[in-house]
């Protein structure tokens, strides 16, 4: 099984730079993380620190998120928000410029909180042109944008595998194919999607799986998903890319299940 360490919700006791290292040292050879810096166009000498962590790590980068704004905040993403698109279309040069120098293939672009001085329309026309913009800056790279459902905040309009699909298609119609469902198995069941059904008909298509426990988005076995089952039928249904875990547990105990799993 190839397993991805999310560095951003795993090992956050360690400082950022550290913590491919030490998911290298946990036996990962791949490591992705949410958008690692706090503003869309970071320092250049902060850019190239980040990158120098992950190659010096001897890991893969395998996912990044485009820059999201303020996350603890309560903030999801810029794709769609309003006054904000020259901010997110800096951001993708910078995304496609550390893919360039990782290797890095799939991005997250967050959708985005509803605002409410502005109709859901002239939110989602906005948000084809970003990702249209997003595509087109990671395509050079062999990059693929992502689009991801979330749990846990009522003003995030994708929260089920049919939203972010719909999103998709707009992008392909548009022209753009470099573009994929991120099937994130721990929001799509808290937000009371038939996670099973979603595999049978677009395993195939997705661009990225993570996964998590519920109830709690602890480890694979703190909760009542059968994660492994889903895993398993996706692989079976043509996807054959990695599993990010994402879920949150402290760093000693955070990988004690695979132990059990592999003894």
């Amino acid at each position: 099984m190839s397993y991805t360490v999310n560095c951003s919700i795993l090992l956050t006791e360690l400082p950022l730079l550290e913590r491919a290292e030490a998911a290298k040292a946990a036996g990962f050879d791949s490591v992705e993380f949410w958008w690692p810096f706090a503003e869309a166009v970071p320092a250049e000498a902060d850019v190239d620190a980040f990158i120098a962590s992950i190659k010096n790590a001897g890991v893969q980068l395998a996912g990044l998120n485009f820059f999201a704004g303020d996350m603890p905040a309560g903030d999801r993403g810029l794709v769609s928000w309003i006054g904000r698109s020259s901010e997110f279309k800096d951001n993708v040069s910078v995304v496609a410029a550390i893919g360039a120098a990782t290797g890095c293939k799939a991005f997250n672009a967050l959708y985005g909180n509803r605002q409410d001085e502005h109709t859901p329309e002239e939110q989602d026309e906005l948000a084809l042109k970003n990702l249209l913009a997003a595509t087109a800056g990671v395509a050079p790279i062999g990059g693929t944008v992502l689009i991801e459902p979330v749990s846990g905040t009522p003003a995030y309009p994708l929260k089920t595998a049919a939203d972010a699909l719909s999103v998709v298609n707009k992008v392909k119609e548009a022209g753009a194919g470099n573009i994929a469902l991120l099937a994130d198995f721990y929001h799509l069941s808290v937000n009371g999607d038939d996670v099973a059904d979603v595999i049978e008909k677009h395993a195939h298509e997705f661009g990225h799986v993570q996964i998590a426990d519920a109830p709690g988005r602890g480890a694979p076995g703190t909760g009542n998903l059968p994660l492994g089952e889903w895993i398993t039928r996706s692989r079976e249904l043509g996807y054959n890319g990695g599993i990010a875990l994402e879920y949150k547990q402290e760093r000693e105990t955070a990988f004690n299940w695979l132990i059990r799993q592999n003894a």
